[in-house]
């Protein structure tokens, strides 16, 4: 019995230190290799879209609105109307003009006649009394003249007769002068001025008349429609925003650390969760001319023009924006998990062997999930991805591939 209880005491002991002193398994981490392949760079965002080429309808004149003859969304050519205002007051501005315009024009009529037609009338009865008598003076005058050579008549009838005939003369020239006086130069010239004056502020009636009427400048399509029926508008008041939807510009708002990123001309994709599955295209116009907060962040204003011909996305949207900044063919690629900073370094854990080796690595261009490798690396090396254990130089690994 106790060579039996020996026994299994000196096989447990055995068993013990074969556990103790055997060689430990390599811990299992996950590995990439090193590859060639195209590298597209992107710089996602955020932006809001408005018309590349766009401008305020605003009213001219202010009033009660009374009707709205377009919706948001409608298509326009130029002169349209958009709305109409209340128009008695310019109604009344308009009937005042025009009947002061034919009261001037009657009146530079009358001087340019010689006067009206009753003032004429009873001139040209003066202008015939007058003549009349002097001619019947003048025919008393030689009459009396032979008379008085025979003796058959006196003196002194003849100097009469002469006194009437001048009477007659001096009466027939107050008329004519009385005549000349109706259609005098002067008053002729200020009745012309008057006219122009007149027919001017008409004009400016029918002016005011019209901005009663809203028109469309140019044609587009109607967004951000301000009024409706009853409002009442000030001079200056935004009526609508009239643009050209086939093309817009999205203001896309870039981090400031990226902003050395962006170029103009490199390509851009907008997308609006409104209609998931559709992108727009489009490229980089402008970069910003300053930083500026946007809520907690600092961003650059970057400009970019898309193509809209389906006119699908509207003006005033919040859009996802994608602009790619770099693309490299044949870059020699790692996942960009794989990237580790140590002691100051960038650089990866390359599988040497069954272990790790530490390799310092120049990186170039990279996207949201991979990097280009310029030194360190070459094409199908193994890297450690990351793993829950810590790595260390020399560390024993199982190498897992994906």
């Amino acid at each position: 019995m106790k060579r039996v209880l020996l026994a299994l005491l000196l096989l447990v002991a055995a068993g013990a230190a074969w556990l103790m002193f055997r060689p430990s398994r390599p811990a299992e981490v996950p590995c990439a290799r090193v590859a060639r392949a195209t590298l597209v760079a992107t710089l996602p965002t955020n932006g809001k879209v408005e018309p590349a080429e766009w401008r305020p309808v605003r009213a001219e004149r202010g009033g009660v609105v009374t009707r709205v003859a377009v919706e948001e969304g409608m298509a326009v050519k130029a002169g349209a109307l958009l709305a109409e205002l209340r128009p008695e007051d310019a109604a009344g501005e308009l009937a005042s003009a025009q009947a002061r315009v034919e009261a001037v024009r009657a009146e530079l009529e009358r001087l340019s006649q010689g006067g009206s037609a009753a003032e004429r009338a009873e001139l040209d009865n003066q202008e015939q009394t007058a003549e009349a008598a002097r001619a019947r003076a003048e025919r008393e005058i030689a009459a009396l003249r032979r008379l008085v050579e025979k003796n058959a008549a006196t003196r002194a009838e003849l100097e009469n007769a002469e006194r009437q005939r001048e009477q007659a003369q001096l009466e027939l020239a107050a008329v004519r002068r009385k005549r000349a006086a109706l259609i005098m130069p002067g008053e002729r010239v200020a009745a012309e001025a008057r006219l122009r004056e007149a027919e001017a502020a008409l004009a400016q009636a029918r002016r005011r008349l019209s901005l009663t009427r809203v028109l469309a400048p140019a044609a587009g399509t109607i967004y951000a429609l301000a009024v409706r029926e009853g409002a009442y508008l000030q001079p200056g008041d935004l009526v609508a925003n009239l643009g050209r939807l086939e093309r817009l510009r999205v203001r896309v708002y870039v981090d400031e650390p990226e902003v050395g990123r962006v170029a103009v001309g490199q390509p851009v994709e907008i997308r609006w969760d409104a209609l998931p599955g559709v992108t727009w295209k489009g490229a980089v116009e402008r970069l910003p001319a300053e930083i500026v907060a946007l809520g907690t962040r600092q961003v650059g204003q970057v400009i970019c023009t898309i193509e809209n011909t389906d006119g699908r996305l509207i003006p005033g949207v919040n859009v996802t924006a994608e602009i790619r900044t770099a693309r490299v063919e044949r870059a020699l690629l790692v996942p960009k998990e794989t990237l580790r900073n140590e002691r100051g370094q960038t650089g990866v854990y390359r599988l040497r062997g069954e272990a790790l080796e530490w390799r310092a690595v120049r990186t170039g261009t990279s996207s949201a999930t991979q990097a280009e490798i310029l030194e360190g690396l070459a094409e199908g090396d193994a890297v450690a991805l990351p793993t829950e254990q810590p790595l260390a130089q020399g560390q024993r690994v199982k190498a897992v591939f994906p």
